[in-house]
């Protein structure tokens, strides 16, 4: 199926990243903790932490593509810290084994965790763990890996005043509208409307898709209220990267999530770089100033990173369904 997106994402002007990063605070002697660095946001995300100077875990699932982005890093950033762990979001056992060693590894705590990575689009199936891949990979495992790595923020925080949690949600959070259901967060993969889709954001997998992007969103403000309530200083931001050109369109089209007319293509064409999609993501791991339960990232579709409103359909989701679901799913996660 020839297109622009089979291929390989457009290359996009960079408009305001450079800018931006350069402004960032270092991040020496601070850990840093991403999901999904192979590509896209992700991986500039971990070039700019390095280039800051912070100890990098990155965690992928480990493929060519993971190894390929690993020998950049390193190679452009000969003196950062950077390691990789195996972690595969569609397996809760994988993602419990990269908790694990990195409580071996980082048990004096870490400073930032980006819940980053991300599918769109996919598919009607379920994963080994029988939930729907899309909510597994995009909130349920990260909501397990959070959950883990939670007294190792804390730990920090508390010596330091201060740890993050960053969440990755897209405008999507809000279209198609509909509150977050708990169906979809339940051991449901595979019965959640099958595999329709309709121009670029309507039919069942986009509906599913919007459930795990306002899933982050939600997540992010029931964090926030119960960080608070228990004196906790680990703060809990989210961030959305407007449209960007990422491998996240080219995979999404691959799996038949995109149906190929003028309209998609001509959406496309107004898509920023993902440099500068990367920026909301950044200034929730290393801006100064953040408060917890903010969301950055542009305005509209394109656009410097700014606080925007969660929306209407995270304020009225149920922020205790969601975490009652999700610890159905990964265990109890106490604050």
């Amino acid at each position: 199926m020839g297109s622009s997106f089979s291929k390989a994402p457009a290359k996009r002007e960079i408009k305001w990243y450079n800018e931006f990063a350069d402004k960032l605070p270092s991040m020496e002697g601070k850990v840093v903790v991403i999901t999904g660095t192979t590509s896209g946001t992700g991986f500039i995300a971990s070039q700019t932490m390095a280039n800051k100077g912070a100890t990098l875990v990155l965690l992928n699932r480990i493929s060519e593509r993971s190894k390929a982005a690993l020998e950049k890093l390193t190679e452009q950033y000969p003196e950062a810290k950077i390691e990789q762990i195996e972690c595969d979001l569609q397996d809760f056992s994988s993602v419990k084994n990269a908790a694990d060693e990195i409580k071996s590894k980082y048990g004096d705590g870490i400073d930032v965790l980006c819940n980053n990575a991300g599918v769109m689009a996919l598919e009607d199936n379920a994963t080994k763990d029988g939930y729907d891949v899309q909510m597994q990979t995009n909130h349920l495992s990260h909501f397990l890996l959070t959950k883990e790595l939670y007294p190792l923020l804390n730990k920090t925080a508390e010596e330091k005043g201060e740890a993050r949690v960053v969440n990755h949600s897209s405008a999507a959070r809000n279209n198609p509208a509909g509150l977050l259901e708990a169906k979809y967060l339940g051991k449901n993969g595979g019965s959640l409307g099958g595999n329709g889709n309709s121009m670029i954001f309507g039919g069942a997998r986009w509906k599913r898709y919007q459930q795990t992007k306002l899933a982050n969103s939600v997540f992010t403000q029931e964090m926030k209220k119960r960080c608070e309530n228990a004196g906790s200083k680990v703060i809990s931001l989210c961030a959305h990267p407007g449209l960007s050109s990422t491998n996240l369109q080219v995979t999404t089209n691959q799996s038949g999530g995109m149906n190929q007319t003028m309209f998609t293509k001509l959406f496309m064409s107004f898509s920023q770089s993902p440099e500068d999609g990367t920026m909301g993501i950044l200034q929730g791991m290393a801006g100064e100033g953040v408060k917890s339960g903010q969301l950055w990232g542009p305005k509209g579709i394109t656009g410097p990173a700014v606080i925007v409103g969660p929306g209407k359909l995270t304020w009225k989701s149920d922020g205790s369904m969601l975490w009652e679901e999700s610890e159905k799913a990964c265990g109890k996660f106490e604050i």
